[in-house]
């Protein structure tokens, strides 16, 4: 059962350091697909990821396109980086982990 445990571990910890990876990769991928009105430019710093206006840095818009939109809002979400890749993960592991121990349970022989 040790062992089992031990590489339900290192899966998890590879499942996870994916993910990490995968979200850099899926939010650089989003901003330099981001598509600005005329006079705007990208701001890709963190916490923004909006246009700015060329020569009023306060007025801001949202940033277009389609490949930005599906990346930057669907699977990565808002600024936080919470969106739907995320919410799963924790589910995704749960169920791991009950069906290692299901398993475990019914494997047993009750003489």
């Amino acid at each position: 059962m040790i062992n089992v445990l031990s590489s339900l571990a290192i899966a998890i910890v590879v499942f996870a350091i994916s993910i990490g990876v995968g979200i850099v990769v899926l939010t650089k991928f989003a901003d330099t697909t981001a598509v600005c009105a005329t006079g705007f430019t990208y701001n890709s710093s963190v916490g923004a990821r909006e246009c700015v206006n060329d020569t009023n840095s306060s007025d801001t818009a949202s940033a277009t396109g389609t490949a930005y939109t599906t990346v930057g809002t669907t699977l990565i979400g808002d600024t936080n980086g919470l969106g739907a890749l995320v919410t799963w993960v924790g589910a995704i592991i749960a169920l791991v982990v009950g069906m290692l121990f299901i398993g475990a349970l019914m494997g047993e022989k009750r003489y």
